[in-house]
């Protein structure tokens, strides 16, 4: 990428950045702001109890099916900062930090105390970022793998009658009990005016269903 604005996906990446779909490329490039309508659930029985400790530890408001939502992306050099707001004002604040590169290196996320060491798989031709869990630490101490909920997370480039839009997914589950709390949506770019503007989430995502701009920036 001669004469490109490097930042730490850019040079985590390398030369393999440019395999990613160029709408995925120019939002870890530039940042941005996606908003729109997730789905929100938890299993059943122990894992459903399980969910929602775990959806309360996070911030994440499980009290309705269906919320606003919208994600802040942020690069410098050293790092990502990804600023998850739902509409009714929670917010879940995760920092990404490159180690190493692709495909042999991973990114340390922090979100509140615990820490997640994450490799990157692309599928599709880059339409496709799936995050595969290494390691878990809590205030500093790590956990073996089977003690610590699974996290299965993707974000991929999704054709819409719209124009294309940001399909994501976050799931957790836990051996023996399954899934317990996913959240998933469909967002398109919130304009960067009414994204600087807007507050809370809600008035954000209304502004970005009236917009005609329908694609990541």
């Amino acid at each position: 990428m001669p004469g490109a604005l490097q930042n730490a996906a850019t040079q985590w990446f390398g030369p393999d950045f440019d395999r990613l779909h160029p709408l995925l490329q120019a939002l870890h490039r530039d940042g941005g702001t996606l908003g729109g309508q997730i789905a929100l659930s938890t299993g059943t029985g122990l894992a459903g109890a399980i969910g929602r400790r775990l959806a309360r530890k996070l911030g994440i408001p499980i009290d309705r099916p269906r919320r606003g939502f919208r994600v802040d992306i942020v690069h410098d050099q050293q790092q990502m900062q990804w600023r998850r707001r739902f509409d009714d004002g929670s917010e879940l604040i995760s920092i990404f930090r490159p180690v190493g590169r692709y495909p042999d290196g991973h990114w340390l996320e922090s979100t509140g105390p615990a820490r997640m060491r994450l490799g990157v798989d692309l599928d599709g031709g880059g339409w496709r970022w799936r995050w595969r869990l290494l390691g878990v630490d809590v205030r500093g101490l790590r956990l073996p793998l089977f003690l610590f909920p699974r996290t299965d997370a993707y974000k991929r480039i999704e054709p819409g009658g719209e124009g294309e839009r940001y399909r994501f997914a976050v799931a957790f589950s836990l051996f023996p009990f399954g899934e317990l709390l996913r959240y998933e949506g469909a967002l398109h770019a919130i304009p960067a005016v009414t994204a600087s503007t807007a507050d809370p989430a809600g008035a954000a995502i209304a502004a970005a269903h009236s917009s005609a701009e329908r694609v990541i920036p």
